[in-house]
């Protein structure tokens, strides 16, 4: 197992590195004029000169290069400061550093991340599993087709549905807003759950679904049947035998949803005014910003490669058939 960890986390250093080269060819080595996107519109000849030294663009590709990746690792010294490591970076659009920015705005998106998963995974895995049990009755009929409804609701509509009627008509709660979990945990519930319910209702239908059939299938595989034929009651073969099989597929599709959600809840963080990690891609996308979209790609790329290594790892402590060879 220790091999295997290692063995992944080189892999995913070099993927990260690879990823990284090719986001900084894409965005600065690319035929536009990065001086020029950084100065703006009424931007005098003296101004742009200034910029292009102090952004390094006056100096070789190669040498820009290593600048940018190795502040990752070592930090790096700006016009303005020393931008410690890992350093993505300095936005021209704010001034701020990348890293800071972006640590800033996490914990929002860590939030709405874990209480939507909280949700989508307490009532999908729990409708889905009990529709399994009581396959062809009445409960099972409810959960599909109430999966099949929520599916439906878009994040983008469900959202203003559900503001007009908690917040502006009722009046029953304020405007989501995001309060420190350290400092009231309370006020940081009160604020979020209503987008975090909005998040978790595509993903509850997604998941209610999907442990339903993966529970069937397992309910139909050779171990599982001759438990039944042993006499084993119904609830022990389908707790014991069935339901740690059936969290396999779910386990790899809630991996990539979580890396998803973390590098940023984009709809989510725009239908509700939220200002996350999503909201700041958006910001740096319309204005231009290019270190701090490319930080923002990193950040994304680094959990996707992070929940992959420990969606394997969770592969052989739920199924010990499966092989880390």
């Amino acid at each position: 197992m220790l091999q295997f960890i290692i063995r992944r986390t080189v892999g995913a250093v070099v993927t990260l590195f690879l990823i990284g080269a090719a986001t900084f060819f894409l965005f600065v080595a690319a035929p536009s004029d990065y001086a020029s996107l950084a100065c703006g519109r009424d931007c005098s000849a003296s101004r742009l000169e200034d910029i292009r030294e102090a952004l390094g663009l006056n100096l070789p590709i190669a040498t820009q290069f290593w600048q940018f990746m190795s502040g990752i690792v070592m930090g790096r010294d700006f016009p303005t400061g020393h931008c410690a490591a890992p350093c993505l970076g300095q936005s021209f659009y704010s001034g701020d550093m990348v890293w800071d920015t972006i640590m800033d705005r996490f914990p929002l998106t860590l939030s709405l991340t874990v209480g939507a998963m909280v949700v989508f995974l307490t009532i999908g895995l729990g409708a889905g599993l009990l529709a399994a049990y009581k396959r062809g009755s009445a409960v099972d009929k409810v959960a599909t087709g109430a999966s099949m409804v929520l599916s439906s609701m878009q994040i983008y509509f469900l959202g203003p549905i559900v503001l007009l009627i908690f917040v502006y008509s009722t009046g029953w709660v304020e405007d989501p807003k995001y309060v420190p979990f350290t400092e009231a945990p309370f006020g940081w519930l009160a604020g979020l759950w209503i987008p975090m319910v909005v998040m978790a209702t595509i993903f509850t239908a997604q998941y209610t679904r999907m442990a339903r059939a993966s529970m069937i299938e397992q309910l139909a595989e050779e171990h599982v049947r001759t438990a039944r034929a042993k006499g084993m009651p119904k609830k022990y073969v389908f707790f014991r035998y069935a339901w740690r099989g059936s969290l396999i597929p779910i386990v790899t599709v809630l991996g990539i949803d979580l890396s998803s959600l973390l590098g940023g809840g984009v709809v989510t963080e725009l239908t509700f005014s939220l200002q996350g990690i999503g909201r700041l891609a958006v910001d740096g996308a319309v204005n231009k910003d290019l270190p701090l979209t490319m930080g923002v790609m990193l950040v994304g790329a680094f959990f996707i490669l992070l929940l992959n290594i420990l969606v394997d790892i969770v592969y052989a402590w739920i199924d010990p058939r499966v092989r880390l060879s």
